[in-house]
């Protein structure tokens, strides 16, 4: 593998992995990321594992301790190493190597399920490959939902996936939303930084250890709540009329 990806100069190479998995240690962690960025990776991602009720898996996810301990764990490792830590679960061997949607303001996606965040909605498209194909072939797009925002809804959003990353810039949601981050979410933000979730120097929000796993273990309860329950009725139904969640 890698000699294959020496034969080519791709901006990045990234390797996806699964912790809180039963029997899983930080040893076995470790070893998998020094192969990753030894086999030429120059971003990871290593993932919480997510229960999804859709997979009838027999696999139960670790307890909330012991999740907190080996994403603590990861992240000192990989920090101790020199590796940038891009997101909550994301490390790179430099500044530049990026590989998320949830780290973009907007994107496009192409392909089935794939989804696309533009400035006022977010779209999703069918899970069928039947269904994409016909739409594709009569010159329609293959979109099975789409959500509107309201510009407060589109505020919240920005933070949650901007969150990803572990850090808001106050001057890039200003640029963003053309309104001061302070005066939209002032008061919360005062209490993350009291509640030691994030610190805040020269406008720019860092989360810290604690708060980078709890936006981890409360991202599990949206996952459930939101993408569980969409993902399970689209796997069903390729244009279902409407999600109630």
């Amino acid at each position: 593998m890698t000699a294959a990806l020496q034969e080519i100069s791709f901006e990045t190479v990234s390797m996806d992995f699964i912790f809180a998995l039963p029997g899983q240690t930080f040893a076995d962690l470790r070893t998998d990321i020094d192969m990753a960025f030894a086999s030429g990776a120059n971003h990871i991602a290593v993932y919480p594992f997510i229960d999804f009720t859709f997979t009838e898996s027999s696999v139960r996810s670790l307890p909330k301790s012991r999740k907190r301990k080996l994403l603590d764990d990861i992240t000192n490792y990989c920090l101790a190493r020199g590796y940038v830590r891009s997101s909550i679960w994301t490390f790179a061997s430099k500044e530049s190597a990026g590989y998320s949607s949830m780290t973009r303001d907007n994107f496009l996606g192409f392909g089935c399920s794939a989804t696309t965040l533009l400035q006022e909605q977010f779209k999703i498209n069918t899970f069928s490959v039947e269904a994409y194909c016909q739409r594709i072939r009569s010159g329609k797009l293959p979109t099975s939902l789409t959500l509107r925002f309201t510009r407060r809804q589109r505020m919240v959003y920005y933070l949650f996936w901007t969150a990803y990353s572990t850090k808001v810039e106050a001057a890039e949601f200003e640029k963003f939303f053309g309104v001061p981050l302070e005066r939209m979410f002032g008061a919360a933000l005062k209490i993350a930084q009291a509640l030691g979730f994030v610190t805040c120097k020269e406008g720019v929000y860092r989360m810290t250890l604690k708060g980078a796993f709890y936006y981890h273990y409360y991202e599990n309860f949206y996952t459930l709540a939101y993408i569980d329950k969409m993902w399970g009725i689209m796997r069903r139904e390729a244009f279902p009329e409407r999600i109630q969640l």
